[in-house]
């Protein structure tokens, strides 16, 4: 892709119809951590009808079970989508073939106890004690509302000392709740990794959610469209992995830029975004909706 090539579109019909599945990010695209947006539940409504399938694709540091029950609460209907697939599903199965820190680590477990069922099913054991631990598993911060990766700066410190590896089960940096942004698990394992750490990612950008995400659509990508609010994860795992890719500007780029809602953000934004990344979408619209 070059300066300027992607496409502005205002209703995903636009393009709807030149991809036989769609992949969907789920924070800032289907809901905003507390209500599923109305346009993007007319979208794949509208998707569904047509008979081709909508795979959520999600850097929850959760199993994909837990997450249906979630969308559940707030909204999202099961006959919306065709299937989960999340970070937390990628780490519990690479924890139960024993990589990284073997069968029956001692696991050092960083984040709030929503994510405790991560781990259901597996040999790991949960200590306190970094001094004896095996590898870090950060799920996201013990409180989101108050802390920031620089409060576990201590713990991440004894564990640099002991090079142990650190499994990220959300490589996200922040997510929005509503109107407000708090960090998440990659924030942390990002400091770490700033440190000198070895970190081990599960999730998206990471190429092997893509290659998930294809086996489970048994769709070949090149027929696939992504749709993701974040430049870091979204838009450049799909670049990668040779998906097609729609940007919602207005997720999390949009709270940086202040946009209003449904508001289009100017080019030169997206521009300076995707030189970041060296991840160009194909298309870009202020919200989804059909």
């Amino acid at each position: 892709m070059t300066l300027t090539s992607f496409r502005f579109i205002d209703h995903l019909a636009e393009i709807a119809e030149r991809f036989d599945g769609f992949i969907f990010d789920l924070w800032g695209v289907v809901h905003d951590g507390k209500a599923p947006y109305p346009g993007a539940l007319t979208a794949m409504a509208a998707i569904k009808r047509s008979a081709r399938p909508i795979l959520l694709l999600s850097n929850a540091p959760r199993r994909s079970d837990a997450v249906a029950v979630f969308l559940d609460k707030i909204g999202v209907p099961r006959d919306a989508y065709d299937g989960v697939l999340t970070s937390g599903d990628l780490v519990h199965a690479a924890l139960l073939r024993g990589e990284p820190g073997g069968r029956n680590a001692k696991c050092l477990r960083i984040g709030p106890e929503r994510d405790h069922g991560l781990i259901d099913g597996l040999d790991v054991r949960l200590i306190d004690d970094v001094q004896t631990a095996d590898l870090l598993l950060v799920t996201g911060l013990h409180d989101d509302e108050r802390e920031t990766a620089d409060d576990y700066r201590a713990l991440l410190d004894a564990a640099l000392r002991r090079r142990l590896p650190l499994v990220c089960a959300n490589p996200d940096l922040s997510v929005m709740r509503g109107t407000d942004e708090v960090p998440c698990a990659g924030a942390i394992a990002a400091l770490y990794e700033s440190m000198g750490g070895q970190v081990h990612w599960f999730g998206k950008p990471d190429a092997s959610a893509y290659r998930a995400s294809v086996d489970r659509l048994g769709l070949p990508a090149a027929r696939l469209l992504a749709v993701g609010d974040s430049f870091r994860t979204d838009i450049q795992g799909a670049s990668r992995f040779g998906i097609a890719s729609l940007f919602v500007a207005g997720g999390l780029h949009g709270s940086h830029w202040r946009l209003g809602r449904g508001e289009r953000p100017p080019p030169a934004l997206i521009e300076a975004e995707a030189t970041r990344w060296n991840a160009w979408p194909h298309y870009v619209t202020a919200l989804l909706t059909w």
